[in-house]
């Protein structure tokens, strides 16, 4: 079994071995946010993790109702990253979740012109990051957290900050929080190189009274479902729940048969595209994050994606609201698409830059359409343009990996819902990629991927048959 915890919907799996069968999904609504309105407006972005626990059991009691539960071998755990929720030491939430679309990081420090990322920077030194894989950002367990302590927001009594996914993993196990590299190294404060957290690093930000979670091997099996937790979901007592995996790692396991010729492009409400590598290589303005094994991901991610689309939608909604009386809660996707379809590719000219909430490397970037004349300045013309706004961006940060000496990919694999509930943005990524692009045949890509991670974990088959598995539309 594999659960993802995705921002929108929690999903849960069965996938049957060796056959690769997937046997069972079950997918609830996310509901656990908690996010006030006008905490909104500041951007912020929080969660009870308590709450999305029991969405998690929910899937999965769901799932398994389906299936024999006895046949249930192992379960995995996958979701989204960077964010933190931090916890006490029997394992209550002593914060809300804090996730990755979390803007604090990026508002002014009190008395100064900077931004809490700016002081990030100045107090780590010039290559203070780069071991991490990444660039500090908000909405990043480090970030999040040298907030919380420049504010005097972090708990009094001892905590442990975690992911979200390493939370339903302790509250499946009753174990304290453990991580592993893939989603360690989403936090910005972790060595992606030595694969351990960095202490000289977390001495610079001030951070070094945090104390946090041990990071274990990813699919190690950390211990079995407690009692109250094999009651909720359904399943056997005693049953082997490997380590929490990073959402990006296990969908490019649940999506790519092939990782050394394959280019995975995931459009969800933000988007990546990532390739693998068999070692760690710097790659300008693209992460380089740990993989299920020794080996790495080149991703580069951003904002811009499924969320970009849906803003765009809101408008033709509050339109039809205001000029032609329209309720306002129309589901416009299918028309949008169809229109835009109509338009050559190209948009007779109009470009999008898809921004509207800034971008990882400059939160301050806004979203423009430009070339604007009589012939384009129509709705489906800012549809198309904004389409392949998205794929030329995505296009950019592929091409900057190719420079940086790794071999092109032959095949295009798309994932993510932002693909496959939109034919028209699949047929652009084809043509702005110049590849082929296959679509996995299962939705729920992550969730496969975990559960095949748990399979990995308690020696069942390797990483490398695992891919094997893989299947297309």
């Amino acid at each position: 079994m594999g659960i993802d915890m995705g921002t929108t919907n929690i999903a849960a799996l069965i996938v049957e071995i060796p056959s690769g069968d997937v046997r069972a999904v079950s997918v609830v609504p996310n509901d656990s946010e908690i996010t006030g309105e006008e905490d909104r407006l500041r951007g912020r972005s929080e969660w009870d993790a308590e709450r999305a626990a029991e969405l998690a059991f929910k899937a999965a009691a769901e799932a398994a109702a389906r299936v024999d539960p006895q046949m249930i071998r192992g379960i995995g755990v996958t979701g989204q990253m960077h964010g933190v929720v931090l916890v006490s030491e029997d394992g209550r939430p002593l914060t809300p979740f804090i996730g990755w679309q979390d803007k604090r990081c990026d508002e002014k420090m009190p008395g100064s012109d900077r931004t809490y990322i700016d002081y990030m920077i100045e107090l780590a030194g010039r290559d203070g990051f780069r071991r991490e894989g990444c660039r500090p950002a908000t909405g990043y367990m480090g970030s999040t957290l040298f907030w919380l302590k420049e504010n005097d927001a972090l708990p009094d009594e001892p905590a442990t900050p975690c992911f979200l996914p390493d939370y339903i993993v302790m509250r499946m196990t009753g174990h304290k929080p453990i991580t592993d590299p893939t989603n360690a190294g989403s936090s910005g404060i972790f060595d992606v190189v030595s694969r351990r957290w960095d202490s000289s690093l977390i001495g610079r930000l001030g951070l070094q009274r945090v104390h946090l979670p041990e990071v274990r091997r990813s699919g190690e099996v950390i211990g079995g479902l407690t009692a109250e937790a094999s009651k909720k979901m359904g399943l056997p007592c005693g049953v082997p729940v490997s380590v929490a995996c990073g959402d990006n790692q296990a969908s490019f396991l649940g999506s790519v048969s092939d990782r050394r010729s394959s280019l995975l492009v995931n459009i969800g409400t933000g988007g990546q595209v990532s390739l693998w590598v068999p070692e760690y290589i710097e790659v300008r303005d693209v992460e380089t994050r740990c993989y299920l094994d020794e080996s790495y991901l080149l991703v580069g991610a951003d904002t811009c994606g499924g969320g970009s689309y849906a803003l765009l939608h809101r408008f033709f909604l509050n339109v039809g609201r205001v000029f032609f009386g329209a309720k306002g809660d129309e589901i416009l996707y299918e028309r949008m698409m169809s229109c835009a379809s109509k338009v050559p590719p190209g948009a007779d000219g109009l470009r999008c830059e898809p921004f509207f909430s800034g971008s990882r490397l400059d939160p301050h970037r806004r979203a423009a359409w430009l070339g604007m004349s009589e012939s384009n300045f129509t709705a489906a013309h800012m549809i198309r343009a904004l389409l392949e706004g998205i794929a030329d961006h995505f296009r950019a940060l592929y091409e900057v990996m190719i420079k940086s000496g790794v071999s092109p990919r032959r095949c295009l694999v798309g994932s993510g819902n932002g693909i496959r509930r939109n034919a028209l943005l699949a047929e652009i990524l084809s043509a702005v990629f110049n590849m082929p692009i296959k679509i996995p045949l299962n939705r729920e890509e992550a969730a496969l991927g975990s559960a095949l991670l748990a399979a990995v974990g308690c020696g069942e088959i390797s990483l490398e048959e695992a891919s094997k598995l893989i299947k297309y539309e």
